[in-house]
């Protein structure tokens, strides 16, 4: 009988022997080198998951999550918020008539009031809101209809805007200042609210208008292409659905002018979902004696220039205080209780399991 050898080298594809084809026929090896990492052999933690360390990081999770939730959850609770929808659907609504004959076209402005009562009053700094639904401020070719250089003051982007602002990027032959869709569709509704007091006397209740957009975005992203403005934007258009030229958005302040106008500024930031609203005007507490807005009869007077029936859009003015984490939204605690209440139940089921199917001797002896 003819006795074979195992050569391993063989196998690896390095044969002993030489080839009929010479050093260029030896085939080369697949098996990985001879390392810590290729061959697996890097430490590692592999821990063991146990009833003694699983069971606590749930009770731990529950009891720590629980408690957070209910704080902000409550704590967004205590948010007074009015809101009061001006879009004029119904034939009832005051705003009826300028919702149904108001478009971009039109050059007279329509004016609109709403009686409403605040059945508490609202102590602290009061924020006022304009919302509105169903815009789609999160499409893709909208976000992107902008010229951030433009918007910075660039001289050369003043004048040769972005092609993302088409079909908004010049008009009559003239670049637009701003250009792009989302200033082209910027809210210009203007509302004025006025507290009718015992005597049914109007009392005008005095609106902040400065402080409402993010110090980032008036300081360093938005800024005026030079100090006269008229001068500046010699030469650029305005955009189509404006009435009146950037530079007189607030003639009345050169520190709210312009591209640094915080009205515009606020427009500029889109909202990530069809229905939101944005911050436009501030009611300061003037004394700690008397509230902010005091319970009673209040008008709410409306410049309606923003036409929003022919995307069935609705219109709403909101009136919040705020708290330590802002706005009113409970999601956030809805979501800690909901995942600690879901822990604190599955650490109660997993106890339970363990100790009615826990079969093992606690004896280190081996059993026969």
């Amino acid at each position: 009988m003819m006795a074979t050898s195992y050569n391993a080298k063989e196998e690896d594809g390095h044969h002993s022997g030489a080839s009929s084809h010479g050093a260029a026929g030896v085939v080369k090896s697949k098996k990985p080198d001879n390392t810590a990492f290729k061959q697996q052999r890097l430490p590692a933690w592999q821990p063991i998951l146990t009833a003694g360390t699983v069971l606590p990081a749930f009770f731990v999770i529950g009891l720590i999550f629980i408690p957070i939730g209910i704080g902000l959850y409550v704590s967004s609770n205590n948010i007074k918020e009015f809101e009061i929808d001006y879009t004029g659907v119904d034939i009832s609504n005051p705003c009826y008539s300028c919702a149904k004959n108001f478009s971009w076209n039109s050059t007279t402005p329509c004016v609109c009031s709403m009686n409403f009562t605040l059945e508490q009053p609202f102590e602290s700094n009061v924020f006022m809101y304009y919302g509105l639904s169903n815009f789609y401020q999160n499409h893709r070719r909208y976000v992107k209809s902008r010229d951030d250089s433009q918007l910075n003051g660039d001289q050369s982007a003043l004048k040769n805007p972005s092609k993302e602002c088409e079909p908004y990027r010049t008009s009559d032959g003239l670049p637009i200042a701003p250009c792009g869709a989302i200033a082209n569709s910027l809210f210009n509704d203007t509302l004025e609210l006025y507290h009718i007091d015992s005597n049914n006397t109007r009392n005008t209740i005095p609106l902040v208008k400065k402080g409402i957009a993010w110090w980032t975005d008036k300081h360093v992203k938005f800024r005026n292409p030079g100090e006269n403005l008229t001068a500046a934007f010699q030469g650029t258009n305005k955009p189509v659905n404006w009435r009146k030229p950037v530079y007189e958005l607030d003639p009345s302040d050169p520190d709210n002018n312009g591209f640094i106008n915080e009205d515009f500024i606020v427009w500029m930031r889109t909202a990530a979902l069809p229905t939101f609203r944005k911050l436009y005007r501030i009611i300061q507490k003037k004394s700690n004696t008397t509230p902010t807005l005091p319970s009673g009869k209040y008008v709410l007077e409306i410049t309606y220039n923003y036409p929003v029936l022919s995307f069935d859009g609705r219109k709403r003015m909101i009136l919040s205080t705020i708290s330590w984490m802002g706005g009113k939204n409970p999601f956030l605690g809805i979501a800690y209780i909901t995942v600690g209440s879901i822990c604190f139940f599955l650490g109660v089921v997993l106890l339970i399991i363990h100790h009615k199917y826990d079969t093992r001797s606690n004896s280190a002896d081996i059993p026969n």
